[in-house]
């Protein structure tokens, strides 16, 4: 299995699209992702099995080939892959600030007061308290 760097393998929007079906569903075929997929875009299954043959070549899935029909997991978390792409992100676009990023994004999408709320609590937690 490749090991997956995140500093040369990124997923793509497709890609992430597939892992966020997989994160919810846990383990599945790529009937099961097809469905779900096929709801919110046009595409067919072929391009879901062709995506998730690249992404295991990517080491971004694993597949369990131990049945006739093939099993996909996701080889990293929702948190590590999320982590991943906003550091990359951070470095790249603001030069590695946190406070930039944040700023930035609190600025392009409204948050709501319960996100607010813990928006706040995650900082208190950071910064030791107020």
């Amino acid at each position: 299995m490749p090991d997956l760097s995140f500093k040369s393998v990124k997923p793509t929007d497709g890609e992430l699209a597939i892992l966020s079906v997989l994160w919810r569903l846990g383990p599945s075929t790529v009937r099961q992702i097809f469905d779900v997929l096929s709801e919110e875009r046009d595409l067919g299954y072929t391009t879901v099995l062709k995506m998730l043959q690249i992404m295991s070549e990517k080491g971004l899935v694993t597949r369990d080939e131990s049945e006739r029909t093939h099993v996909y997991t996701s080889r990293f978390s929702a948190s590590h892959t999320q982590s991943h792409l906003v550091k990359d992100l951070a470095d790249k676009a603001f030069g590695g600030s946190a406070m930039k990023l944040v700023m930035s994004a609190l600025a392009s999408k409204r948050a709501n007061r319960k996100e607010l709320a813990e928006i706040r609590k995650l900082l208190d937690e950071v910064g030791g308290g107020k």
